[in-house]
């Protein structure tokens, strides 16, 4: 089977080395790819959100399967203009990631399918939080606890555009679950953490994800799975707009039981990450069943998995390009698995090309493991003004 990925990214990274993996896979090919991304199949200069390029190139490659990683070009419908040209995706349509495009919408489906979400407020006071209608990078969503961080959320909310929702402030812990879907089927896949904000202690402004590791403890995912994303899948069906592919649901565990956050329509990045290494079954037979509209399970691994982000020193505000990276094949002789998020290559070095710049994963017995092993490799890497989180996973390694 031919295979190509679209995206650039960690995720995306993640995705090309667990589907090379199958043994059904001939050919792996990525729009546009990365350096990483490049030592596993064959990269070609074709962004993600560019339709027609991307049909020629299933066209000439004689692509049998399109994975899409990233949000924005399944936002953009990118997977209904593949179909229509007969070939398979794995990937939701544009009505269907609508769930993730608009977080109004999203509000609406959640209300028709019963699942408890934030209460919307119509005046805004602080405790609440600011989120941005639209895609935004992980960065639309501001935590507002005081009237000065209240009148910076709605400005820093307003300036990107479109819509802006207040909701209720909400106590409890945050965890990501995943799930499988074509239509109304749906088969649970796992659960991670993620570290959103720069700074240790979660502090800083948010990001596109600082780290993220799995298992959650006490967390039960087909509980999960069955109380959000089946009913979820089964109203976006009623729609007419059926999702297939990843439905990614972001919870708050309160004292009154779940919450969704927010919905996305692909897998997490930094969370695929730590998922996709954990995976026991053909990650490639899996999609290629979704994309027909057959489900299968995906059994996880036992162990446990943390990633760490080595990202720019102007991070989130903005990115780098050009730096050279050091230690990466160190990193992986040391066992780690180092996915390319932000970079390239310039006369045969490897160099900084982003916000985020590589993702340092490592599996062990338990978080606790799992967290050294990632940070043990993590300290082999280097390049001018890279920093990181020194606590991803520190609580959950203490339990």
């Amino acid at each position: 089977m031919n295979v190509l990925v679209v995206g650039s990214g960690g995720r995306e990274h993640a995705l090309a080395w667990k589907l090379a993996q199958s043994p059904e896979l001939d050919e792996l090919h990525a729009a546009p790819g990365n350096p990483g991304i490049a030592g596993l199949g064959r990269c070609h200069p074709v962004r993600a959100e560019d339709t027609e390029g991307l049909l020629d190139l299933c066209r000439n490659a004689e692509i049998d399967l399109v994975v899409v990683g990233p949000e924005q070009p399944l936002v953009a419908g990118v997977a209904d203009e593949l179909r229509h040209a007969g070939i398979a995706v794995f990937g939701p349509g544009r009505e269907a990631a609508a769930i993730e495009g608009s977080k109004l919408f999203a509000k609406k489906v959640l209300a028709a399918a019963g699942v408890p979400a934030p209460a919307a407020l119509a005046v805004a006071r602080p405790p609440c939080v600011v989120k941005a209608d639209g895609l935004a990078g992980g960065k639309g969503v501001f935590m507002c606890r005081t009237a000065a961080e209240l009148d910076a959320g709605l400005k820093a909310a307003a300036a990107l555009g479109g819509r802006t929702l207040i909701e209720e402030w909400l106590d409890g812990d945050e965890v990501s679950v995943f799930a499988l879907v074509a239509g109304e089927d749906v088969v649970p896949l796992a659960a991670a953490r993620d570290h959103k904000r720069i700074g240790d202690g979660d502090t800083g402004p948010n990001t596109g994800g600082m780290g993220s590791f799995t298992p959650v403890a006490e967390v039960d995912v087909n509980a999960l799975v069955d109380a959000v994303q089946r009913p979820v899948a089964a109203e976006l069906a009623r729609r007419g707009a059926p999702f297939v592919g990843v439905l990614y649901a972001g919870l708050m565990i309160t004292a009154d039981g779940p919450r969704v956050l927010e919905f996305n329509c692909r897998l997490g990045d930094p969370e695929a990450q730590v998922i996709l290494p954990l995976l026991e079954g053909d990650l490639l037979s899996a999609c290629a069943g979704a994309a027909r509209g057959e489900l299968r399970p995906l059994p996880i691994s036992g162990r446990a998995a943390v990633s760490v982000v080595l990202a720019a020193g102007t991070y989130p505000e903005s990115g780098d390009s050009g730096t050279p990276i050091h230690g990466v094949r160190e990193a992986e002789d040391s066992g780690g698995l180092v996915f390319h998020a932000g970079t390239a290559r310039r006369d045969d070095r490897l160099v900084t090309n982003g916000g985020r710049i590589l993702d340092v994963t490592a599996l062990g017995d338990d978080v606790a493991d799992a967290r050294r092993a990632a940070y043990a490799a993590a300290s082999l890497i280097s390049f001018d003004g890279m920093r990181f989180r020194s606590d991803i996973a520190q609580e959950a390694a203490r339990v």
